[in-house]
């Protein structure tokens, strides 16, 4: 089902992307950051989606329950129905649509497509990982088993490589800088890797980095799905203060910073 919700919010994401008028409808919110068609039209199309399903939504596009009701959902979606707009107003590719379904606090499910380049991540508590390339705009998967047949598992195999770390292309603070610089004294020569929106989890969910220290603002839905993907995959995401998993579904819903890693990383 989210599977699906993903790849029919990415077709709408793409309608307007490709639209040669390039009219992204852009305005800003409270904050400052930007909201665009797509956005808007992604996110009724999730919503639309998963309707069906009779849980309910948590969606950075859409009005929030307030708290009293929220701690009371025993599971809820957390949907980014866009993640990365700055990056789809730029055109660069690197944006995508993230929806995880949440427990008790932990994302067990979760979904991260890559419209542009018509990749899809996955990942289920229990089940496993995978990626899928490119799928049709107009795919729909009958159910878990299909996916599987046409999933890569992840982390996937890969070659010898130097100790990676994958970093945020406009977040880079100072605590990173210094955090990556201690990895330095570790591992020697380290090689830094660059991507945008939630892909960023995905990378080490994949094999292609190591780590991923996020030491600056970000959303449970910024995460959420790529969080379950990560550890379906074996990795584990934790506070970087004391060494907890990540909690969703909180009455502030700024998440606290966190590393992504491998296990086989030392803290």
């Amino acid at each position: 089902m989210a599977v699906n919700a993903a790849i029919r919010a990415g077709k709408e994401i793409m309608d307007i992307y490709d639209d040669p008028a390039q009219d992204f409808g852009i305005e800003l919110k409270a904050d400052n950051s930007p909201l665009t068609k797509a956005d808007r039209k992604a996110d009724r199309a999730i919503a639309d989606a998963l309707k069906p399903t009779g849980i309910c939504i948590l969606s950075e596009e859409s009005a929030h329950a307030p708290y009293d009701e929220r701690r009371l959902w025993s599971r809820l979606w957390i949907v980014d129905p866009l993640d990365g707009t700055k990056e789809f107003i730029k055109k660069n590719g690197d944006f995508t649509v993230n929806i995880a379904l949440a427990e008790g606090g932990r994302p067990i499910m979760g979904t991260i497509f890559v419209p542009a380049t018509r990749e899809l991540y996955w990942g289920a508590e229990g089940i496993g990982a995978g990626k899928v390339d490119g799928i049709a705009s107009d795919k729909h998967f009958s159910d878990a088993t299909e996916l599987a047949a046409a999933s890569t598992p992840l982390p996937s195999d890969r070659g010898p490589r130097k100790f990676t770390v994958v970093a945020s292309r406009s977040h880079l603070s100072d605590e990173t800088r210094a955090y990556i610089d201690h990895l330095g004294t570790e591992h020697g020569d380290i090689a830094t890797l660059s991507r945008g929106s939630s892909l960023k989890l995905c990378m080490v969910a994949e094999g292609k980095a190591d780590v991923y220290p996020r030491f600056a603002p970000t959303m449970e839905w910024d995460t959420a799905a790529g969080h379950a993907i990560a550890t379906a995959a074996g990795c584990e995401v934790t506070r970087a203060d004391d060494g907890t998993p990540l909690l969703y579904n909180k009455e502030d819903l700024h998440n606290p910073w966190f590393i992504v890693r491998t296990k086989t990383q030392h803290r």
